[in-house]
């Protein structure tokens, strides 16, 4: 058993009943109770045949029938040549008694250790004082019916069993609900959700499973906390950046336009170097803006029905565009041209994901070698239609350590081949964050023949009647 809560509840529930069932039987094997039986025994054959001796035949079932309605036990007494006094019809299992052979039928046939430490049968024998011997088979009462048979306490047994079992399922529950609502909260604080608390009491028990739970909603303020006042920084820091660069465009435009015509054609390279790198500089506070907005949520989404498949298409051949002199080619292969594709996503962000994770191939791929960006539909673990989009190189992979790391802000696997293609580290970060944001998942990959293969995980949108295709821009 894996569940905490099954152990405790078991394990309690089993010593508990197994406790008061032991101590109930020990407590019926050791009652002095059969001493009491035995008189009643031999006083019931003395008082059966004085009733025989007195009043004969009829005399000896007055009181055995006596006997019976008013103490509900049944006797049966024989003389010496194995006559029944009240000359009644016996039982198989009364002779069987009488005679010493084993029972054919009745409760003593499938006797129990537990039926022979309270017998409810018994046979006794004796002699008068003029030299007769009489023998008396006797049965018991078995008791009140909530008792269960041979005066065993079957209900109490019943009501410890249950009581004790609601007992420990309190207890269990107690033990293992702060468990339970502590791994809730773990698991969403991990998916993402740094809102996740286990909604500790704030008084009330003070146990260590209490403590642990106050404990955890602690430091989870404390990371969103730390989280919002880093995305906050992010997001002020770009924002700030964005008028010094303003200025630095307009300085730049002016220097162009004072430039001596002398000395205009060494000064045009260093020109074209500071607009280059304010270009960079630029792209980069506009990505930073971006998962600023994206890590705000969904709130900024307007959701459309677009067709994936032209939306490919369209960044396939502009990443191609701006690839001259490499050899490199992005291809889209058909794989129904009936199927559009469809899907419930922002153009402007599913655009933004799929164009990062193309151009991020593009730029690491071999020369000469194709990008290849697939489209394809399959039904996802609980049941629902997804669309995946993959996209595959031929470059030299990632390690596999770091294969998660890729989607991280600013991560970069070598600073020197990032600078040589103007990466900073962002594009899979809002390419992650923009489908996660869609309820899809983006995930990398080595492939076995060499290269990465990034994996774009989108729920499929619902058929649309009459759907018409946006026209090419």
């Amino acid at each position: 058993m894996k569940s905490l809560f099954l152990k405790i509840f078991l394990s309690f529930w089993a010593a508990l009943a197994l406790s008061l069932v032991l101590a109930i039987l020990v407590t019926i094997a050791l009652r002095p109770a059969r001493h009491g039986i035995e008189s009643q025994g031999l006083q019931t054959l003395a008082e059966a045949v004085n009733a025989y001796q007195s009043g004969g035949e009829r005399g000896a079932h007055d009181y055995l029938e006596e006997l019976w309605h008013t103490q509900h036990v049944r006797a049966f007494v024989f003389d010496a040549k194995g006559h029944e006094l009240a000359g009644r019809q016996v039982p198989p299992w009364v002779e069987d008694i009488r005679q010493g052979r084993p029972p054919r039928e009745g409760p003593l046939r499938h006797r129990s250790w537990i039926d022979k430490l309270l017998p409810s049968r018994m046979i006794r024998e004796a002699l008068t004082l003029d030299g007769k011997r009489y023998t008396l088979v006797l049965e018991l009462p078995p008791g009140p019916r909530v008792f269960g048979p041979h005066e065993i306490p079957g209900l109490g047994i019943a009501i410890a069993i249950v009581s004790s079992g609601l007992i420990c399922y309190l207890l269990a529950w107690s033990m293992t609900s702060p468990v339970t609502r502590l791994r809730k909260a773990a698991q969403s604080l991990a998916a993402g959700d740094l809102s996740a608390r286990t909604g500790a009491p704030k008084g009330g028990r003070g146990d260590e499973l209490t403590e642990l739970m106050r404990d955890f909603d602690r430091m989870a303020e404390r990371i969103e906390g730390l989280v919002e006042s880093q995305s906050r920084l992010l997001k002020d820091v770009s924002h700030e950046l964005r008028s010094p660069l303003a200025r630095l465009s307009v300085a730049l435009g002016l220097a162009r336009q004072r430039a001596a015509p002398e000395v205009a054609p060494e000064l045009e390279l260093s020109l074209n170097r500071i607009e280059l790198e304010a270009d960079r500089l630029n792209q980069l506070i506009q990505r930073l803006l971006t998962i600023s907005r994206l890590e705000s949520g969904t709130d900024g989404l307007r959701k459309t029905t677009l067709s994936l498949r032209e939306l490919v298409e369209q960044v396939a051949r502009d990443a191609e565009y701006e690839t001259p002199g490499r050899g490199c080619r992005v291809t889209t292969p058909a794989a129904d041209a009936a199927d559009e594709f469809l899907v419930e996503a922002d153009p402007d962000l599913l655009r933004s994901a799929v164009e990062n994770a193309v151009r991020n191939a593009t730029r690491y791929t071999a020369e000469g070698t194709t990008v290849e960006v697939r489209l394809e539909r399959q039904q996802a673990a609980n049941g629902e239609k997804e669309i995946i989009v993959r996209v595959l190189d031929s470059g030299p992979g990632v390690p596999d350590e770091a294969l998660q790391k890729i989607f991280e802000p600013f991560y970069r696997l070598d600073d020197a081949r990032n600078r040589q293609t103007g990466g900073a580290g962002l594009g899979l970060s809002i390419a992650d964050r923009a489908i996660r944001l869609h309820g899809g998942q983006l995930r990398a990959s080595n492939r076995k023949e060499g290269g990465l293969q990034v994996e774009i995980r989108i729920p499929a949108g619902p058929p649309v009647q009459g759907f018409a295709l946006p026209a090419h821009s």
